[in-house]
């Protein structure tokens, strides 16, 4: 084998990739897909007070929190900055993010899987998978006028 044989690693750095806005308070970050085995890897910023529709995951998901800090309405557990969490496949969770926090809250999460957005009665009102997310992150970033972010895997 020789150094042409082995596959290069892929290096992003934090500002080759644009954070773009989903919603007040909440922003994302698409760092890799992988459509074949459902894998989205995003890292989000939330502002203090922020929540996320109460969803339930059909793969697994890592988080690593790099600062800030935020819950599950679920859970009793608080992640703060340090934090590791795993979620199982079948998960279901509402994210919260204190009013009280005084800084930016900011995730890295791995997801496999699709996220099923739920509706108030338990109805699922919105599938998030790798493709739509990828899809959706290229259409922001085009707005605000990045053509052709260096995703991973795209």
């Amino acid at each position: 084998m020789t150094l042409m044989d082995i596959p290069a690693a892929m290096h992003r750095g934090e500002d080759e990739l644009p954070f773009v806005t989903l919603e007040e308070g909440v922003e994302l970050q698409l760092l890799q897909v992988d459509i074949p085995t459902g894998l989205w890897v995003i890292r989000n910023r939330f502002a203090p007070g922020t929540s996320v529709q109460r969803h339930k995951h059909t793969g697994t998901v890592f988080a690593f929190t790099q600062a800030g800090s935020w819950k599950y309405a679920e859970y009793p557990e608080v992640n703060t900055a340090g934090s590791y969490l795993f979620e199982p496949a079948g998960s279901t969770h509402t994210l919260l993010v204190p009013e009280t926090n005084t800084e930016v809250t900011d995730v890295w999460f791995a997801i496999t899987g699709a996220n099923l957005n739920l509706d108030a009665d338990g109805n699922v009102d919105l599938v998030i998978d790798a493709q739509l997310v990828l899809d959706f992150y290229l259409g922001l970033c085009a707005a605000i006028g990045v053509e052709d972010p260096p995703v991973i895997g795209r």
